[in-house]
């Protein structure tokens, strides 16, 4: 009936209408649209969904039947840029038309929140009681361990109670007693918390909590303006989003208290697990595909995306010659917490002049931190006297917007008599979904194992998986970590015709544990130091390097 294609990233719905685009010229007759944010759709500078503050709300229905009939008519692969041309046109909500055109298709390209998300998700085809003939493809599903967790999660936070109460002082009695009432609740789990608690019960405070959100309703109903009221309306979702969550709540869950740093105090409803929510959301449809390049080990990501472990699991042989890589491990050099000091700074940095000084070319450099990047950043201007007129860097900075992240991919296309040098962080935007084909990019050094920060959440998820199958660690840390470092690697070796070098900088990846979640494709490797890296990754170049096969 219809193919709804899911994706967490802008970059990533772009292949995936590239693709719809080639079976297209192989005579494919299937027409799609890729559903955008309504902030990203929206004409105005912020979304106001009333015909008095928007003019393409002002007699939307009157004219949007016409724009989806001529849209319907001539476009198959409808785009964002396509909604908008036809919406400005016929002076239609780009949005409210895209989900009207949604319903002639036969494929939706869209976030995940579209379909799993119990807020965002299309209510005209998910809604209580509703499914279809629906196939859902779930595109670089590794990330959806994460954002599964996030979807299914809410919080309470202490401060919002006070700024809200601040807020409606003077206006309604009823809302200050109970916003009141729910403070002192929260102060007295805040005394009693010096970093984090895992909690039993909260019933005494859901009961506030109930009472409050009804009140606030009506309060909401009868103040439809006054300052501020977005914060307080934004406090409003909050607490419906507690208490659903809360509604649901079962062994995949930790409630916690905790204090933050910065004095913040929250209360959470944590999943652990989100297999079965997703599942419930999954079976909406007929059938589901997760893939990724990443998904290893594939019984974490069984237990964790659908919770069955007789779930089909198809392992696809990489179609790249292996001569046309070359894979190496750093024996002498770590990224440890513990062994972060300046002369393992400065190895990293050997490592980076090393390999990036055998071939002018393009490189990607990722680190665990934008801190650790920051150390060995300072190193390489120390040494600029070594570096001169040989080398281009470039910085990923952080809050990058789209503009910055353009220009920044932008210089890998550039020509130059430099080699280029791009120092990145691991997990961030440029470690996955970019797409450095050819001679744009001809090799990446990846420092560290990825491991997660560590912090409430994780050790939360580690203590949780440790009591249910004693691979805390593996679950929060490990497995994580190296997806990460999958991910960054992968950004080399793009096309049959590629050829690249990957550098894993640390002495943990010879270890059993981290071996045993290298993808086939990464046998045999070559295990490296700073006296012979030059040589063989020269070597490789030269086409003189024995066994790379």
């Amino acid at each position: 009936e219809k193919l709804f294609y899911l994706t967490a990233k802008t970059i990533t719905r772009n292949v995936a209408e590239e693709t719809f685009e080639i079976l297209e010229n192989y005579g494919m007759y299937l027409r799609t649209v890729t559903i955008t944010a309504k902030e990203k759709l929206c004409f105005l500078d912020s979304p106001q969904c009333n015909p008095d503050a928007c003019p393409y709300a002002k007699g939307h229905f009157d004219r949007v039947n016409a724009a989806v009939y001529e849209m319907i008519h001539k476009e198959f692969r409808i785009t964002r840029e396509k909604i908008l041309q036809y919406a400005k046109e016929y002076q239609v909500c780009p949005f409210e038309f895209c989900l009207d055109i949604s319903n002639w298709v036969d494929g939706i390209i869209c976030d995940y929140n579209y379909v799993f998300d119990p807020n965002a998700r299309l209510r005209r085809y998910f809604s209580e009681g509703m499914s279809g003939e629906y196939l859902f493809l779930i595109d670089e599903a590794h990330n959806l361990v994460s954002r599964g967790r996030e979807m299914y999660s809410a919080a309470l936070v202490k401060e919002h109670v006070l700024l809200v109460k601040k807020i409606v002082k003077g206006k309604s009695a009823k809302v200050s007693k109970l916003l009141d009432r729910c403070n002192r609740q929260l102060l007295e789990m805040k005394r009693e918390c010096e970093h984090y608690v895992i909690l039993d019960s909260i019933n005494h405070l859901i009961s506030t909590v109930m009472s409050l959100f009804g009140e606030l309703e009506i309060f909401m109903e009868e103040h439809r303006e006054f300052e501020d009221r977005d914060f307080v309306l934004d406090f409003y979702f909050e607490l419906r989003d507690f208490l659903n969550i809360f509604e649901g709540i079962d062994e995949a869950y930790r409630i916690y208290s905790e204090l933050t740093e910065n004095g913040t105090f929250m209360i959470k409803l944590f999943c652990m697990n989100p297999a079965n929510y997703l599942k419930e959301c999954l079976e909406k449809g007929r059938a589901a595909v997760f893939f990724s390049a990443t998904l290893l080990p594939v019984l974490y990501y069984k237990e964790l995306l659908s919770g069955n472990l007789e779930d089909y699991a198809v392992y696809a042989e990489s179609p790249f010659p292996k001569e046309n890589r070359l894979i190496m491990v750093a024996e002498d050099v770590s990224s440890k917490y513990t062994r972060r000091n300046q002369r393992e700074f400065e190895k990293v940095m050997s490592y980076i002049l090393e390999v990036a000084r055998q071939k002018k070319g393009n490189y990607m450099v990722f680190f665990p931190s934008y801190q650790y990047m920051k150390e060995v950043l300072k190193i390489w201007d120390n040494r600029k006297e070594q570096t001169d007129n040989r080398f281009c860097i470039l910085r990923q900075n952080s809050n990058m917007n789209e503009l910055e992240k353009e220009q920044f991919l932008q210089e890998f296309e550039q020509k130059r008599e430099e080699t280029l040098v791009a120092f990145c962080v691991m997990g961030g935007i440029f470690s996955e979904g970019i797409d450095l084909k050819e001679d744009k990019l001809i090799g990446v050094m990846v420092v560290g194992t990825g491991l997660p920060m560590v912090c409430t959440e994780q050790n939360i998820i580690k203590e949780y998986f440790d009591e249910k199958n004693s691979r805390g660690f593996d679950y929060a840390y490990q497995y994580p970590g190296m997806n990460k470092v999958l991910q960054a690697a992968g950004r080399v070796i793009r096309t049959m015709e590629d050829r690249g070098v990957i550098v894993l900088i640390d002495d943990r990846f010879l270890q059993k544990g981290y071996q045993a979640l290298f993808p086939r494709e990464w046998w045999p490797y070559k295990i490296v130091n700073r006296n012979n890296v030059g040589q063989t990754v020269r070597q490789f170049w030269e086409g003189r390097l024995l066994d790379n096969r």
